[in-house]
């Protein structure tokens, strides 16, 4: 007979990204009901008295709770789809403040032929002025697609279109992203289902967007024909990625916030064994931008200021309910939006802004693309199950992994280690915060060591380690606790 965590497993597979737009919703009502019989089974245990003091404690609690839902009114999906507008926008006019138009079309034009695998940064590529623009242009396309196909602004959305717009500073750009996004629309039509149930999996999916430049601008082939061959290869990843995302969330458990970074992590390998078996490879790229440190650090803190305000003038001027938000664990599906509210939402996604571009700071790292990329990244699944109670042990481990092992703590890979790394913030959250550095430590190692497979042509490196982190962590930590409690 399975228990509830396997249930739990089991209907994530079957739904995964594809549905987590229409089902956050039915997550929610599925973790209360868990709670409740947990709840049920601990007072059957107790006392009279310390019943009554429970009980007592649980009708203030829920009364808090029922004053606070009661004075928030809820915020409305244009609403939302205006203030990630927003954002879109002031990231492109933002652009001109750090280059001239003339600069910026120059740049752009360099950022979108480039091979655009890992580490690309398009702040050295282009220029800082491209890449800003760059991301909110991408953005602003994900938050169109959205809105055409009449998709709720929640956290599995926000968290996407952050998503890309981070990674539009690195890797993706305005020709790289379409062939994936129609492989999957085209997987919907033959499903005969809408696309807006396919969406999350679509902009994920665009982290195979280096497959398609790669064919395109990295080897010796003529142009039309790497083109024709680059975008069906896109459109063909994009076909299979709904699938393969839904059957590979059982290998995690949903402990991998990245679950399609893992599902693109094995599409890239097989692509990339593939381009060699016909005599294609190429080496990976690290090419980073410096001394901005100044400059972008008054820039981020902006924005992360504006979500802070942002989330104070939804959530009635006040933390209430953050403690509640900290409280939970963060494994897929938790979508902070509908279980805790779109304003608390964006106080947690600025201060997470805040403490990971402290940490980079503290460790003598720079600011550039691949590094606000992660930022960005971290900042949107603020709003779909990251918090700073969850982050921080994941982000320790790999600084004291990174002092362990032979690279530098401030290097480009074991930055965007303990960035991406987060992803396993689910494994702090439900098991606590010795077994989250353990994860951290772990992803250190795993991290450095998997790009090859692909090649660099997935961008979300790190969701394909974290799956495999946390599917050889979380059997063995989950049969030490069961030990531990049936002792």
């Amino acid at each position: 007979m399975k228990d509830e965590k396997d249930v739990e497993v089991d209907s994530l597979s079957e739904n995964h990204e594809n549905d987590l737009v229409l089902e956050s919703n039915e997550q929610q009502e599925v973790n209360e009901v868990e709670s409740d019989n947990e709840e049920k089974e601990e007072l059957d245990n107790q006392p009279d008295d310390q019943l009554n003091e429970q009980s007592n404690k649980e009708d203030t609690k829920e009364s808090d709770e029922n004053e606070v839902k009661e004075k928030l009114s809820p915020v409305k999906d244009s609403t939302k789809f205006n203030i990630m507008l927003a954002y879109s926008i002031f990231f492109m006019l933002t652009a001109f403040i750090f280059n001239s138009p003339s600069e910026i079309i120059e740049g752009l034009k360099n950022l979108t032929i480039a091979q655009s695998i890992l580490v690309s940064d398009y702040m050295a590529i282009g220029n800082v002025g491209a890449a800003l623009f760059n991301c909110g242009l991408l953005m602003l396309i994900a938050t169109l697609i959205v809105k055409i196909n009449k998709v709720e602004y929640n956290g599995p959305i926000i968290a996407a279109i952050f998503t890309i717009g981070g990674f539009a500073l690195f890797g993706k750009n305005i020709y790289n992203i379409w062939a994936v996004l129609l492989g999957v629309l085209i997987y919907s039509k033959l499903k005969k289902e809408t696309f807006s149930k396919f969406i999350v999996v679509a902009l994920f999916g665009t982290a195979l967007g280096p497959l398609i430049s790669q064919i395109t601008f990295g080897y010796d082939i003529p142009m039309v024909p790497a083109i024709l061959v680059a975008n069906g290869a896109g459109v063909l990843v994009g076909f299979a990625l709904p699938a393969l995302g839904a059957h590979f969330v059982k290998f995690h458990q949903g402990f991998n916030l990245y679950n399609i970074g893992f599902t693109a992590g094995m599409v890239g390998t097989l692509s990339m064994a593939i381009l060699r078996a016909f005599g294609f490879n190429h080496d990976t790229l690290g090419i980073a931008a410096e001394g901005y440190n100044t400059v972008l650090t008054i820039y981020l803190s902006i924005i992360f200021v504006s979500m802070l305000i942002i989330g104070l003038i939804f959530n009635n001027k006040s933390f209430k309910g953050y403690k509640a938000l900290l409280g939970r664990s963060g494994r897929a599906v938790t979508d902070f939006v509908i279980l805790d509210g779109f304003g608390l939402s964006f106080i947690n996604m600025g201060i997470l802004g805040f403490i990971t571009m402290i940490y980079i700071l503290l460790v003598g790292g720079e600011l550039n693309g691949p590094i606000i990329g992660g930022i960005f990244t971290i900042i949107g699944f603020g709003a779909f199950g990251k918090h700073t109670k969850n982050i921080l042990p994941v982000l320790i481990g790999v600084f004291l992994a990174s002092k362990l092992f032979v690279w530098d703590t401030n290097a480009m890979g074991p930055l965007l280690a303990a960035l991406f790394g987060t992803t396993l913030a689910p494994i702090a959250g439900e098991f606590g915060w010795k077994f989250g550095m353990l994860a951290g430590f772990m992803h250190m190692a795993m991290v450095m060591n998997v790009g090859y497979l692909h090649g660099g042509m997935n961008l979300y490196n790190n969701g394909f380690s974290g799956g495999m982190v946390a599917a050889l962590l979380i059997p063995v930590v989950e049969a030490f606790v069961r030990k531990e409690e049936s002792l």
